[in-house]
């Protein structure tokens, strides 16, 4: 008998996969907590699946800022801001990550402190595709994403985010009205990022689709789907339960400026 008529679904294949990742989990109340390359998201995908949009020396990373402000370095290594502040110029913006709560760092100014969550998905796979007309988005439409991103305010958005790829959009009358794509890809984790509708849009089902859209993509490329919210960002939140969607942590966010002194 062939033994391709044996061979598993990609779909099969990534249901038992995550049912060993989850049963390796410890859970309690509305949190899973996994183990966990994603503790330090940043620095873990800068070293995996976004290396190559990164810049590195010694155990510092960092994305180039057009790219992303964010950088990252180990959680047991002391020195990391130290060295960010020796490698980056006056002035200079980073966006550091990290489950623990920290203090300004010297020779950075604390620009904001955001309290964030991270989700992970818990749902199943499934078929099917989206009545809206969902289009995959390129470097042509980089001003309108831009435009999109800071009059809602999804997270850091610059001119070449786009290169972390598989981003999306719908369109309304010539307009882009809605997106999402991907960021941080962490071994076998890919995070969901920049979900935004334009707030004429709101309640047309617009961010789901693309979020659903977004599940399906990574799911069958044998990925793990993840993200980040704002805590307080109660309207994120219902959705991405709805969609399946557990804690996995309290993420805190800090933005920081290089000061021209140490």
């Amino acid at each position: 008998m062939s033994f391709f008529k044996h061979v598993l679904p990609l779909s099969a294949i990534f249901l038992v996969y995550r049912s060993f990742i989850y049963s390796q989990s410890f859970q309690y109340d509305n949190f899973v907590s996994v183990e966990d390359v994603l503790y330090n998201p940043v620095y873990n995908a800068l070293l995996s699946g976004d290396a190559h949009l990164g810049l590195r020396n010694g155990e510092v990373r960092w994305f180039d800022e057009e790219v992303s402000p964010f950088a990252g370095f180990p959680e047991e290594y002391n020195k990391g801001f130290d060295d960010l502040f020796d490698l980056l110029p006056v002035g200079r913006k980073i966006l550091y990550a990290t489950p623990q709560q920290i203090k300004e760092p010297k020779g950075w100014l604390l620009l904001a402190e955001i309290k964030g969550l991270q989700f992970i998905y818990v749902g199943e796979l499934k078929g099917g595709e989206d009545s809206l007309r969902i289009i995959s988005l390129n470097k042509e439409n980089v001003e309108e994403m831009v435009q999109l991103a800071t009059l809602t305010k999804p997270g850091p958005f610059n001119t070449r985010t786009i290169e972390f790829g598989h981003y999306f959009g719908i369109f309304e009358n010539g307009q882009l009205v809605a997106m999402t794509g991907q960021r941080l890809h962490v071994e076998n984790y890919t995070e969901i990022s920049a979900v935004c509708t334009h707030p004429h849009y709101l309640g047309k089902g617009f961010a789901a689709a693309l979020m659903q859209q977004q599940l399906r993509l990574i799911q069958n490329h044998g990925q793990l789907p993840f993200l980040h919210v704002r805590a307080d960002n109660s309207r994120a939140i219902a959705l991405y339960e709805r969609l399946h969607f557990k804690v996995n942590r309290e993420m805190n966010f800090y933005f920081l400026k290089r000061k021209g002194y140490y």
